[in-house]
């Protein structure tokens, strides 16, 4: 199994069921769909697509959250530098003569002086002046404004509200088509994130902070401490803060990320020239190697699966350059010697299951888990060998295939609380599925006889063979 996942954008080139199978058979383990496009009914005809041809494949639904965009233009204005262009916060336009955005109070909140970025900091503008909801821009760049892009004004302390009401519509749009995860837009703070656990109002959908401003890099760990998946959106991060310390700022999320188990997704422009070249760049090579290297759990496409010429080639180059970066690593932790002080039972053991697992013949990991916890730490640590997470929550199973090296699997069987009878059912189920074969050996963590606080704290290894003729079990 290929280590680190992939989550790839569906858009118009990719939905249809010979699409997303092509792009699952090229190594795609995630589907993301991106909120800020298209209308509600393209998404639930998306999400019911997907779940038709890819049933397990798990679902990220981005939500749009605070960012601000433009809206759907009838013109799109092209503009040379020194040109002058106007923004709106008047809806009423539609690109003709004014462009208009999604934030009602932006007029209130620039100055002239100020700088405005567009389309992930590729179009550049000065404030000259505010004139009651109108923003007169200097180009500072040639290009043209598209519709639905997205507009940065770095360092200003923006008004806007925590939790929009269109956030709200669209979590209760996630919780009714049963997505797997949902994206948070321009997360700053534990409060951010828990406000928005506090309109999901259960264990799903999974909540995927993105890390994308100064805010979120200030608070980055108690964001993580409280997230159950990390995004860091390069394109936002890279002119909300200081482009020069990107890669950085990348390193120090992956860093604390892993030292609580969560997995981070690295996202935006990592095959950006495959939207109309069939080969990517060095330096594209170079970058997914990298975060593959620090640690990252996904590295997403973009434009590149959703509106790019070449959907496929971009998955299966990004899965090819993936699994060199992830042997590479292998290599380099069979040959560290761990000598790290654990602080809990469950550190203990995920501890002692990297030991195990580098020092035994251990073929497949099975993690057994009702929340993912055990499946979520093991694969924090990178083992070599294929992690199969097995939980009788459905939405638990499927979610489990984000993390890197996992298998998600659903088994219907009533995990015990006074024995582990159930640990040897799931193994049976396994075994008769094809998923493990006579000759594995396996190591088994899973958390037994449960009571308040505890987490995993038990570990098996079994050779199948033995289990097979001592319980006699037959297909």
């Amino acid at each position: 199994m290929s280590n680190t996942r992939i989550v790839a954008t569906i858009g118009p080139v990719t939905a249809s069921a010979d699409k997303l199978k092509a792009l699952s058979e090229a190594g795609m383990n995630v589907v993301r769909l991106n909120g800020s496009h298209a209308d509600l009914d393209w998404h639930a005809q998306t999400i019911n697509l997907v779940r038709e041809t890819l049933p397990d494949v798990p679902i990220l639904l981005d939500i749009p959250g605070r960012k601000i965009r433009t809206l759907m233009l009838k013109e799109e204005p092209k503009f040379s530098k020194g040109e002058v262009i106007i923004l709106t916060t008047d809806e009423e336009y539609d690109g003709v003569e004014k462009v208009p955005v999604n934030y009602s109070n932006l007029h209130i909140d620039l100055k002239p002086g100020h700088t405005v970025l567009a389309d992930d900091g590729t179009l550049r503008f000065e404030v000259k002046k505010v004139c009651e909801r109108d923003i007169y821009l200097c180009a500072e760049t040639a290009g043209c404004l598209r519709s639905r892009k997205g507009i940065n004004v770095p360092f200003v302390n923006l008004q806007t509200k925590l939790i929009t009401d269109r956030d709200r519509a669209m979590v209760d749009f996630a919780k009714s088509c049963k997505v797997d995860f949902i994206g948070i837009s321009f997360v700053e703070s534990k409060d951010h994130v828990e406000a928005i656990r506090e309109i999901v109002g259960g264990s799903w959908p999974r909540i995927v902070s993105k890390v994308e401003n100064q805010g979120g890099l200030e608070n980055v760990e108690e964001i993580v401490n409280v997230s159950d998946v990390i995004m860091i959106d390069r394109g936002d991060l890279s002119v909300e803060t200081n482009l020069e310390e990107l890669l950085l700022f990348q390193k120090r999320i992956l860093e604390i990320a892993n030292s609580y188990g969560r997995p981070v997704i690295v996202a935006t422009e990592m095959l950006h020239t495959m939207i109309d070249s069939p080969f990517p760049t060095k330096a594209e090579v170079s970058d997914i190697t990298n975060a593959v290297l620090d640690g990252c759990a996904a590295t997403m496409l973009s434009g590149e699966t959703a509106i790019g010429a070449n959907p496929e080639e971009a998955v299966k180059v990004m899965r090819g350059i993936s699994d060199v970066a992830s042997g590479h690593l292998q290599r380099t932790l069979d040959n560290e010697v761990s000598d790290e002080n654990s602080r809990s039972v469950p550190q203990a053991m995920d501890a002692a299951i990297s030991v195990i697992c580098r020092q035994l013949p251990v073929t497949k990991i099975v993690a057994v888990t009702v929340s993912g916890y055990a499946a979520r730490m093991v694969a924090a640590r990178r083992p070599r060998q294929p992690i199969i997470g097995v939980s009788n929550d459905i939405m638990t199973a499927r979610s489990l295939n984000l993390l890197p090296g996992t298998e998600g699997v659903f088994l219907d069987i009533e995990f015990s609380r006074k024995s582990t009878d159930h640990l040897v059912e799931c193994i049976r189920e396994l075994w008769c599925s094809g998923k493990l074969v006579d000759e594995d050996l396996v190591l088994v963590t899973a958390l037994g006889y449960p009571n308040s606080g505890n987490r995993m704290n038990l570990v098996q290894t079994h050779l199948v063979s033995d289990l097979i003729q001592t319980l006699e079990w037959v297909k």
